[in-house]
């Protein structure tokens, strides 16, 4: 048995009738740039995510980078975010002007630990960038009640936790703005990359849009950039969302399934759910002894996985510059050694869970 890490094409099939139908209705209405699909697609993402503004772009980095803009970081300006990401969430703080402070993670839930964030804040210090990490919520009331003590703005970075709920409310939800992902491989993904930013602040809203589209076309308020959802790839994402509730049930279900089968090894740590949050698995992400090993053992069987993240941020290249040394960011550090995403996707049969799950007790058995 061979089992992808992600299959693309078995979600495109139970679907094709209506994207076909989508994708055609775009090309004879040649609606290609901005046009009625980019705006039904913005209104019905916003209903669905429970805000009142959706600014539709290019792609998720896109949207930090603009919402930084628009709430205007200045050049020294310091943005704290997660040690453990992928790199748009902290490399949009230095394209915006800003400075990239790291905070460690939570041992559990892989998401910022918020116990470390106020250690972080120095009177240059403007916002916060809590990231949803795989799914899984960060813990937004602790965040927000120090954003709110010393004037600070939050921007939920929720590029793989669409529709994850934390006591009852939707990521992006609950910071000043939150961003957005549809890569293809995300829950909800477009046929190519696209992405968004949400918000109640009109304003922000208002300037980001233009901000967005060259500072307002035929009226150029500003200078601004180019980074536009095109009309086919909103007709796609309308397509999708009317499916992503039952996706991610899917997903959920095929969660603890893997947990299940994995929960009484001694050598996996199955993934940790905090109380009064919904997990929407984008990854599903186990930490396990020996882990290279059993990934090339699982590789030999037919079966694909991720590291995600292999290293965290601080100790990449690109951060040289800040010096960082591994009993800076424990908890990040000690994720690089043995963290592993096994394949989740929601047309993943039974079958193949069971396959997944008894190659890894076998190599431990060995």
């Amino acid at each position: 048995m061979n089992i992808p890490f992600v299959d693309l094409y078995a979600q495109h099939l139970e679907i094709k009738e209506e994207l076909d139908a989508a994708i055609q209705t775009v090309i004879a209405e040649s609606q290609f740039i901005r046009g009625r699909f980019v705006s039904a697609f913005e209104e019905e993402f916003a209903a669905a995510v429970g805000t009142a503004h959706c600014v539709s772009c290019a792609n998720g980095t896109d949207s930090l980078y603009i919402l930084m803009k628009g709430l205007g970081v200045q050049p020294g300006d310091e943005v704290i975010t997660s040690a453990h990401s992928w790199i748009s969430s902290s490399e949009t703080i230095t394209q915006a002007g800003g400075r990239v402070v790291f905070c460690d993670t939570d041992a559990e839930t892989f998401t910022i630990d918020p116990a470390g964030i106020e250690a972080k804040i120095t009177p240059r210090t403007v916002g916060i960038i809590p990231v949803h990490l795989y799914g899984q919520p960060a813990d937004m009331d602790p965040i927000l009640e120090i954003a709110r003590k010393h004037g600070l703005w939050v921007i939920e970075d929720c590029a793989q936790a669409h529709m994850a709920e934390y006591k009852g409310k939707k990521v992006g939800t609950m910071g000043t703005a939150g961003s957005f992902s549809f890569y293809p491989g995300k829950n909800l993904g477009a046929l190519g990359d696209a992405g968004c930013l949400v918000t109640s602040d009109a304003k922000l809203a208002e300037w980001c849009g233009l901000f967005a589209r060259h500072g307002g076309k035929g009226e150029h308020v500003m200078e601004g950039i180019n980074s536009r959802l095109d009309g086919l790839q909103a007709a796609i994402l309308s397509v999708k969302l009317r499916h992503l509730e039952r996706w991610t049930e899917e997903r959920q279900g095929i969660a603890s399934r893997y947990t299940r089968l994995l929960g009484g090894m001694a050598s996996v740590n199955t993934p940790s759910i905090a109380a009064g949050r919904t997990h929407v698995f984008h990854l599903y992400v186990i930490r396990a002894r020996n882990r290279d090993e059993l990934r090339e053992h699982l590789r030999t069987d037919g079966v694909a996985t991720m590291l995600n993240y292999p290293k965290a941020l601080p100790f990449y290249p690109a951060y040289d510059y800040l010096g960082h040394e591994p009993g800076d960011f424990p908890n990040a550090y000690a994720c690089q050694q043995d963290i592993l995403s096994l394949p989740i996707f929601p047309q993943l049969t039974p079958d193949a869970i069971e396959h997944v799950t008894a190659s890894i007790s076998r190599f431990y058995a060995a």
